[in-house]
């Protein structure tokens, strides 16, 4: 059923009430911030429309209602009013991420502290791969009798290399046959893949090219772990321990931990979109039922994403959120692509 005009102002009210003061919303307060324009009736009748639709809940013990995640679903994608930085804010983020690349783990973490500060929430930061690389090509390089380079170049034209020890004498002109077999064998598949293929060449080699064998697709296999891996960090938590709906101590517990302990759980949305809001249920993992999740997407290079997330109640100030979000999302691209941010700009007119 498509909501009439008067229904939606009056959702927008209460929504944009309830997150300014965790309260449930009555008629009087509606009326009042409509400028009289309904009687309390009017008011009553349609409140009990958009109870019945599923847009709205009445707590048991008050008159009032609160949004049912329908109703925040429809507030975000229809009824918010889309929110623009300050000058002012707009530097705060830079200020906060601007110098040099440091460690990815440490940036990470910079930015998700970052984040929760500014948005009052706990807040965390992937980066990952946007797709599971494979080796694309192997080389091995003699460079003494007991020693050569394997070098190996991935699916994302990432070039990789190592000395290996050879454990025992590889002839030079052996060099060229596992060099075949490296890229006939062991390119496009996965680290797995790699080493079941490694068992099955066990009884075809003399123990010697077997071992170099060995220790190539090893290192292949780690750099594909490696490259695979997502980092993840998270941040605030106990910004939790400040919001009505987590003075429950057990409820603030459990999700506490849950950001601690099974971040990897977190929503990582797949899409290459700017930006995902998830509300209470659309959130699959139980933990995160009664919770809202922002999340921003931002560009590391090299064949990296990076996100950058926000959890916390259904009543959170999505606009805000929003912006702030995704300012912090614009300025970590513009990090990653010229290697820090730039200097401050001139404000003056």
């Amino acid at each position: 059923m498509e909501l009439t005009d008067r229904k939606k102002q009056i959702l927008k009210v209460v929504v944009e009430d309830y997150i300014r003061t965790a309260e449930p919303v009555g008629s009087k307060a509606i009326a009042g911030r409509m400028g009289g324009s309904l009687s309390s009736a009017t008011i009553r009748n349609e409140l009990a429309d958009l109870v019945d639709l599923g847009y709205l809940e009445q707590p048991h013990t008050s008159a009032g209602r609160v949004p049912a995640p329908k109703g925040y679903r429809l507030y975000v994608n229809e009824l918010m009013e889309r929110q623009k930085l300050s000058l002012a804010e707009t530097e705060e983020i830079n200020q906060s991420l601007r110098g040099k690349l440091e460690q990815l783990d440490r940036l990470l973490s910079q930015a998700g502290r970052a984040v929760s500060s500014f948005v009052n929430y706990p807040a965390y930061a992937v980066a990952a791969g946007r797709k599971q690389q494979t080796a694309q090509r192997f080389d091995l390089l003699p460079v003494d009798e007991r020693s050569c380079i394997v070098v190996m170049m991935t699916s994302g034209d990432r070039v990789r290399s190592q000395l290996l020890r050879l454990q025992l004498k590889v002839e030079p002109e052996q060099i060229p046959t596992l060099v075949n077999l490296l890229n006939v064998r062991f390119t496009g598949v996965s680290g797995e893949e790699m080493n079941q293929r490694l068992m099955n060449a066990a009884e075809q080699l003399p123990p010697q090219m077997f071992l170099l064998l060995s220790q190539a697709v090893g290192y292949g296999a780690d750099v594909l772990e490696e490259t695979g891996r997502r980092e993840i960090v998270t941040a605030g938590a106990n910004q939790l321990l400040k919001l009505p709906e987590f003075q429950d101590a057990g409820k603030a517990h459990q999700l506490m931990s849950f950001l601690a302990d099974s971040k990897e759980n977190l929503p990582m949305p797949e899409d290459e979109g700017p930006m995902k809001i998830l509300i209470g249920p659309e959130n699959v993992t139980d933990a995160l039922k009664d919770t809202s999740v922002v999340v921003a997407s931002y560009d590391i290079g090299g064949d990296m994403r990076g996100l950058i997330g926000v959890v916390g109640p259904t009543r959170m100030d999505y606009a805000t959120v929003a912006a702030r979000l995704s300012g912090f999302a614009d300025g970590l691209t513009r990090m990653f692509g010229k290697q820090q941010l730039p200097p401050k700009e001139d404000t003056k007119e």
